[in-house]
């Protein structure tokens, strides 16, 4: 039997601990994940790509079958030349899965070999987007409920932590 391989891409930018919950909830389904960090041109963001993987590497060490990898161009190109049979999406809200499923149906059409897995954060991290930990941050509020040691740590180094 071969491999199980999916992709969780995101621009994780930075990492919450509800993209943390969807990855362990997928490092059950799967026999490898590769976190793939978007190297997307049309979001701006605040950490690089590097950044991002440095601080993904550091927050999922304890996932013995997950990788931090980037990509850029077409998903299911990527999903492809890493062997993947699927790709990971998480839903935090309704108004999250109009966009996912078209990007899902997109990719289907694109790569029917690869298949789109929603799972949902626990209710405890449905709320926490990366946008809103950035507002908190940048207005010196307390983002370590919502965030890895490492990313609070690289947004107070971002954000400065004298508020």
């Amino acid at each position: 039997m071969h491999e199980r391989i999916a992709i969780y891409p995101g621009t994780f930018d930075p990492v919450t601990y509800g993209h943390i919950d969807v990855l362990k909830r997928a490092s059950k389904l799967f026999d490898k994940i590769i976190i793939s960090v978007g190297e997307s041109s049309s979001k701006s963001s605040l950490f690089t790509v590097d950044q991002r993987i440095k601080m993904l590497s550091q927050a999922v060490s304890d996932i013995k079958n997950a990788e931090v990898d980037s990509f850029s161009g077409l998903l299911v190109d990527y999903a492809k030349k890493k062997k993947a049979s699927a790709v990971i999406r998480g839903l935090r809200a309704v108004s999250d899965f109009e966009y996912e499923f078209q990007m899902a149906l997109t990719n289907q059409t694109l790569e029917p070999d690869v298949e789109t897995v929603f799972l949902t954060p626990s209710q405890n991290y449905s709320f926490i987007s990366s946008s809103l930990v950035k507002e908190i941050a940048k207005n010196g509020g307390d983002v370590s409920y919502f965030v890895p040691k490492i990313a609070e740590k690289m947004l107070k180094e971002k954000f400065g932590s004298n508020h």
